[in-house]
């Protein structure tokens, strides 16, 4: 319910709404009586929703009761004015009451609610804890106190660490701490889960328990519970615990000291699927150990890598065991976690790099990342062997010869993360070394006969794909019909081409500005010709005389290189691959027809290729008009001149035809719409009623005017009944015509003015929408419904058309169009009609629809104080401004020229408190001011951007690059501010930003992006770029030496190749550098402190690609002015030009080898001791010790696995498989060597020892008694004894392997064992030493 009253002179108007149930007499209904507001609404509803409409009630209650006290407390002389008063406090009663009752059930609801949330936050306490059981342990019982202190959570803690210890004593005894008459263990390990929950929980919600309680104390009292006797929910359980009382380094330190976690974690990460809740909380477990106690190293030697990662050997073994099996579900994670840390203790990069080429398909863009970044370092790059590491993730492609159908899936991943490898600097230097081989054997692929393989089309095409993405050619639809073999003349423009050439312009404006991925892709262009890349795709040629679809994609990817190295290299350089030798050499074979058939054809093609390219792609060159000589402007001319002719024929009518046309359009003689003809009807109105004297005919003597316009008024229900479709909504086009036919004559618009009621219908209609002009109408003509439904929307149109004459302005002031407006803008609930408004109003004439806009530009109206209420119609408000601005925004962007008073609005918008407003406004005027007028008026008006932040940085900066708005921000502060920003902050985030888009770019991430919408390509302005264009920065520049300062530390650091926050600093000092110089006012800079040579040694000796790529786009920068571009030519460095030898921003070197190879380097060979131990002495030990060595090795393993099994049913075997020695011994060979991961299981599986505390303690007295000295040195007899084929030099007595399996070479002539060298020792030579990717 809602009332208004509304006092005006003489009389008095009560407006009640339509849901008010209260009568004229004042009788109300029973839903209105004291008490009994109607809240059966409220049921099903949740409780903000009640809460929502109770506040909405309490509103509406209080706007009753404020009316009835302003109403009482007026002095009416009138005759009814005892009788309102009456019923006027009887509201006022009413409203009071319902005000308190309505206040009394939020309390209510607001109870409830608090009791409710409570209640759901204990059932999702129970939840998860419930989701826990389902993992393999119950929830805790207790729940989360609130106001739990720290002194009581650690009373808690140490009381269950109490309570855990009693359970391990209990399960030793046999005893049950419960009220159990009987010892159950399964109920003692429910006890135990339940209890370490409990425990865990603690640890969750108090960090400071964590740090007070000791790790050795809990380690003491859970490591028992990760033995075999208990239940895989139990170790689950305890491994959570250990996890979560992890805090910090020294934590880490101290569990990976202690190495009695280590066995229980191989032996967990052995076992199989069935124990996945286990072996979960291992992965977790080990990734937190990774996670919390990893140091990076600040002074590393070479052979330690970045950092040092507290897993051990052991551990390590078996996460790798888990990655290399391909039917584990963890072998994912396990990838992940080798990847994140890369520490290669254990063999761990070998295993990355074949699973980069044989791996997984989803994470091989991981891996390959993790690698890119191991090469931009000198110091981690040591671990990788040109030729023979990374290349393996070229296997899917270079060895794709002769595989089936299925290989074709591998094959498209592996071309994506080779063009991946090759869009960044450490990728593409790498696979530069070694005269380009990795490159050329990609493109040597493509010279491969066919033949007969009929995979290998399918192959070379993904190839050739990838090669298309890689240098960023997008093929547009006709590609395809020249790959298919059509003609080109055959394939027409499409019917939007203007469209598509307006479009293009916008987007590819910057082909004439220098662009970053240009720059790049020009190098890449350089580098693939160079390494063979015309001349294979000219060797696909010869396949097939006549021509194959194959053929004709690579004839399509030679003619776009060719044309691509045409626009982005020098003409020098350009000039060089456009001669395509290899095809003239076929054209000119006189003596070989069918060379010369496949040479003629091909240059054919690329001929036809590009004349049609140039016909049915539109241009991207932006020009401020259009072509006079194009295809489209001529069929315009045509357009236009007809229907000139017709309009004037249609003019020079005379009486007897008019009449015809008149009578023909059907509208005198019948009311009927559906049968008037409507093209006659336009065309009458647009055509002879344009002659003033036939619209005089028309107005007076035949009346048609007067029955066509008595059509459109809104009261007749006529067309403003009409539905809503595609078919009806010619009518507001007609009716839009008619309008601009009146106010093309005298008489027109003195018959709309005073004859007509079109215009006064209009405005009763909006008058109705008006809660001051009475009681409202049940259905107005505006209503919601009516607008979204039917034609009634079609009236603002005509009001717009009106708004483009004078004379249709001052017919709508004549009849207060525009105050209905302003009346209609304070409307809360019609934000769409307010929209309509706005949008097909005309503002070129200046009067009151700017006046309008600007309203609603800074629309604003009173709400009451209820929070929900204010919400909602705050959002609506600021809607409606959000509009109004990019409707403004659009209005600038399409006009002819800048106008003042449409940017002084926009302006204003940069003051509006909404941000979402205030970012749009200073979004169209970044665009806007592309345009020097626009921002010549612009920096006129000065206006203050302080408070808007980061967003208008960008723009103040455009300030920056005119003199006039640079004394502006100078005077106001903001220069000297920035500066000194810049110069210790915003340099370093200039280079993230740029490093990141360029990422996104080459990644082709989504295009819906927003950061990588904001991107065009070109280099983001930066402060001292923009600070060099005018003559005052440079002074101001000088005078701060803060180029000295970027001069000096270049050269101090530019060697720098370990330290990151250095080499970050350098990239952002050199690229501070690059957008000086690319000014001409910048340049001398650069020359004064003779910086260019410095850079360009950075760029060809640097050891880090990165600071490589770095300079190389700051050398691009340099040469976009001509200065800078002789420059550079004088250190071989040749800058490309556009046709009028202006330079466009991309420059190349002449010896571009030397530029994109880096250093070679010797592969570091890590010396390690670990896990050497005394070797066996008995004779039957060492058989058992031989045999589980060669598990090792796939040719002879089954034949070892059947040894092992028979030696196990032996009874002289069977007490080693029960000795702890030897168990040590087998579980040392597993975390030194690489064993898969069935075999390890198959090792611990065969002894029958349980894993317990007591057989824990028992390996660590083996591994003390067993470890080697490192001056031990095997005698000649142990040598012997180790072979891995037994002992060698002297017979030996029959073993259980040998009753199979004959796997001792002969005896007769051996080698003395004196002089025989051991085959295999019990600790291999790792080659490869580890390292960890410090993640910033």
């Amino acid at each position: 319910m809602s009332s208004y009253f509304n006092v005006t002179t003489g009389s008095v108007h009560l407006a009640t709404a339509s849901t008010s149930n209260t009568s004229v007499n004042g009788a109300t209904s029973n839903a209105e009586l004291p008490g009994a507001v109607p809240f059966a609404e409220l049921e099903g509803k949740d409780f903000e929703e009640q809460i929502e409409i109770l506040n909405n009630q309490l509103v509406l209650e209080r706007r009753i009761k404020e009316g009835a006290e302003n109403f009482l407390n007026i002095d009416l002389n009138v005759t009814i004015k005892e009788s309102l008063r009456v019923q006027v406090k009887s509201e006022l009663d009413m409203a009071e009451k319902k005000i308190e009752a309505v206040k009394r059930h939020i309390e209510v609801v607001k109870n409830k609610s608090k009791q409710s949330s409570g209640a759901a936050l204990s059932r999702r306490k129970v939840e998860s804890k419930g989701k826990d059981v389902d993992k393999g342990w119950p929830a805790c019982i207790d729940e989360i106190t609130p106001g739990e202190d720290f002194r009581t959570a650690l009373q808690s803690a140490t009381n269950i660490l109490s309570s855990l210890v009693s359970f391990q004593s209990s399960y030793a005894t046999g005893s049950v701490p419960s009220s159990s008459p009987t010892p159950n263990p399964s109920e003692t390990d429910h006890q135990v889960i339940e209890t370490m929950s409990k425990l865990t929980d603690i640890l969750r919600r108090s960090l400071r328990v964590r740090y007070e309680l000791k790790i050795a104390e809990v380690l003491h009292v859970v490591l028992p519970f990760l033995g075999d006797k208990y239940s895989k929910q139990a170790r689950a359980a305890a491994y959570r615990l250990v996890r979560h009382t992890l805090v910090d380094v020294e934590s880490v330190k101290l569990l990976d000291e202690s190495r009695s976690l280590d066995w229980y974690i191989i032996k967990s990460l052995n076992r199989d699927n069935k124990h996945s809740v286990e072996k979960e909380q291992v992965i977790k477990l080990v990734r937190t150990m990774v996670e919390i106690g990893t140091v990076k190293g600040e002074n590393m030697t070479p052979g330690g890598g970045t950092g040092v990662v507290p897993i051990s050997e052991p551990i390590m073994r078996a996460i790798i065991a888990v990655a290399e099996q391909p039917e584990d579900p963890f072998r994912p994670i396990c990838i992940e976690t080798l990847t994140e840390i890369c520490e290669d203790l254990t063999g761990g990069i070998g295993v990355l790099l074949h699973l980069l080429g044989d791996g997984p398909i989803e994470l091989a863009p991981l891996l390959s990342a993790a690698f890119l970044h191991i090469v931009d370092s000198p110091r981690t790059r040591v671990y990788l062997q040109v030729g023979g590491d990374l290349e393996l993730a070229l296997s899917a492609i270079t060895d794709a010869y002769g595989k089936g159908v299925d290989h074709i899936d591998r094959m498209k991943s592996c071309s994506k993360v080779l063009q991946s490898m090759l869009r960044t600097w450490s990728g593409l230097m790498y696979f530069c070394m070694d005269d380009m081989r990795a490159i050329r054997s990609i493109i040597n692929t493509l010279q491969i006969p066919s033949l007969d393989s009929r995979n290998l089309p399918a192959h070379k095409e993904i190839i050739l794909d990838m090669f298309f993405d890689l240098l960023d050619i997008r093929p547009p639809e006709w590609h395809q019909t020249f790959i298919d073999g059509r003609r080109l003349t055959m394939f027409q423009t499409s019917r939007d081409a203007g469209e598509g050439r307006i479009e293009l312009e916008g987007s590819e404006r910057g082909h004439q500005t220098f662009k970053l991925t240009d720059q790049y892709i020009a190098l890449l262009v350089l580098v693939l010709t160079h390494a063979g890349l015309c001349e294979a795709l000219s060797s696909m040629l010869e396949e097939s005389i006549n021509g194959t679809n194959l053929t004709r994609k690579a004839t399509l990817l030679l003619a776009e290189v060719l044309q691509m190295a045409n626009r982005v290299l020098p003409l020098s350089i350009a000039a060089k691959i456009q001669a395509i030798p290899e095809v003239f050499d076929k054209a000119t074979h006189y003596s070989d027809g069918e060379h010369r058939i496949i040479g003629t054809t091909a240059m054919s093609a690329i001929d036809s290729f590009n004349r049609n390219r140039a016909r049915l792609q539109p241009s991207t060159v932006r020009t401020s008009r259009p072509r006079a000589n194009s295809v489209e402007d001529a069929v315009r001319r045509g357009q236009r001149h007809v229907e000139q002719v017709k309009l004037k024929m249609s003019l020079q009518m005379d009486d007897k035809m008019f009449q015809s046309s008149l009578l023909e359009t059907q509208v005198m003689l019948t009311k009927d719409s559906s049968k008037w003809h409507f093209e006659t009807l336009q065309e009458f109105i647009e055509g002879p009623l344009l002659n003033p004297k036939r619209m005089e005919e028309a107005i007076k003597v035949s009346r048609f005017v007067r029955r066509l316009m008595t059509f459109f008024h809104p009261f007749n229900h006529r067309f403003s009944d009409m539905p809503r479709n595609k078919s009806n909504t010619k009518w507001v086009r007609l009716g839009c015509s008619l309008l601009s036919t009146l106010m093309t004559s005298a008489d027109g618009v003195r018959y709309l003015g005073t004859e007509d009621q079109f215009l006064s219908q209009i405005v009763k209609s909006f008058a109705q929408l008006d809660p001051f002009n009475g009681v409202p109408d049940s259905d107005p003509i505006f209503s919601k419904k009516r607008v979204a439904d039917t034609l009634t929307y079609g009236y603002l149109e005509m009001l717009g058309t009106l708004s483009k004459y004078k004379e249709g302005i001052e017919l709508l002031e004549k009849f207060k169009v525009f105050t209905a407006f302003y009346h209609l803008s304070e409307l809360r609930s019609r934000e769409d009609l307010i929209k309509g408004i706005i949008e097909n109003l005309d503002y070129s004439i200046d009067g009151h629809p700017r006046i309008v806009l600007s309203k609603a530009l800074t629309s604003s109206y009173k709400v009451w104080s209820s929070s929900t209420i204010w919400n909602t119609e705050l959002k609506k408000i600021q809607h409606i401004r959000l509009f109004a601005t990019q409707h403004l925004g659009d209005l600038i962007r399409g006009s002819a020229k800048a106008n003042a008073w449409t940017l002084r609005l926009l302006l204003t918008q940069l003051y509006d408190p909404a941000p979402e407003v205030c970012e749009l406004a200073v979004h169209f005027l970044e665009e806007l001011c592309e345009d020097n007028d626009i921002l010549q008026l612009v920096v006129e008006m000065q206006p203050t951007m302080d408070h808007v932040g980061e967003i208008g940085h960008p723009l103040l900066l455009k300030f920056m690059s005119m003199p006039m708005g640079f004394r502006y921000l100078y005077d106001a502060g903001y220069i000297d501010r920035e500066m000194d920003m810049w110069f210790n902050e915003r340099n370093i985030y200039y280079v993230v930003q740029v490093e990141v888009f360029l990422a996104k770019v080459f990644a082709n991430s989504s295009e819906d992006d927003e950061d990588l919408l904001a991107f065009d390509g070109t280099v983001p302005p930066h402060f001292y770029g923009e600070m060099a264009k005018t003559e005052l920065g440079c002074q101001i520049l000088q005078e701060k030496g803060h180029f000295a300062e970027f001069s000096q530390f270049i050269r101090k650091h530019s060697n720098e190749s370990e330290d990151t926050e250095l080499i970050m600093k350098l990239k952002s000092i050199l690229w501070a550098v690059g957008n000086v110089g690319a000014t001409e006012r910048g340049l001398p800079f650069l020359e004064e402190e003779e910086i260019i040579p410095a850079v360009l040694a950075i760029a060809e000796k640097s050891s880090v690609p990165s600071i490589r790529g770095t300079c190389f786009f700051v050398l691009g920068l340099i040469s976009s002015t001509s200065q800078g571009a002789e420059l550079l030519d004088d250190y071989n460095w040749e800058a490309t030009l556009d046709p009028l030898g202006m330079p466009t921003g991309l420059c190349v070197p002449v010896d571009f080898q030397a530029f994109t190879t880096i250093p070679s380097w010797s592969p570091v060979v890590a010396n390690r001791t670990l896990g050497r131990v005394i070797p066996p002495t008995a004779e039957a030990e060492i058989e058992v010790i031989t045999a589980i060595q060669n598990l090792a090795n796939t040719v002879i393993a089954n034949a070892s696995s059947r040894s092992l099994a028979r030696m196990k049913s032996r009874p002289e075997y069977r007490h080693i498989f029960s000795s702890p020695t030897m168990f040590y011994r087998a579980l040392n060979m597993i975390s030194t060597q690489s064993y898969r991961l069935q075999i390890r299981r198959f090792i611990v599986d065969l002894f029958n020892l349980e894993l317990n505390q007591e057989l824990v303690q028992k390996l660590k007295q083996c591994a003390t008694m067993l470890k080697v000295h490192p001056s031990y040195k095997l005698s000649a007899s142990d040598t012997s004894r180790l072979s891995m084929f037994g002992p060698l030099g002297r017979p030996r007595r029959t073993s259980i392997s040998d009753e199979e399996d004959e796997l001792d070479p002969p005896t007769t002539n051996a080698v003395p064992a004196e002089a025989q060298e051991p085959v295999i020792t019990l600790q291999p030579i790792h080659k490869i030493a580890g390292f960890v990717i410090a993640v910033n």
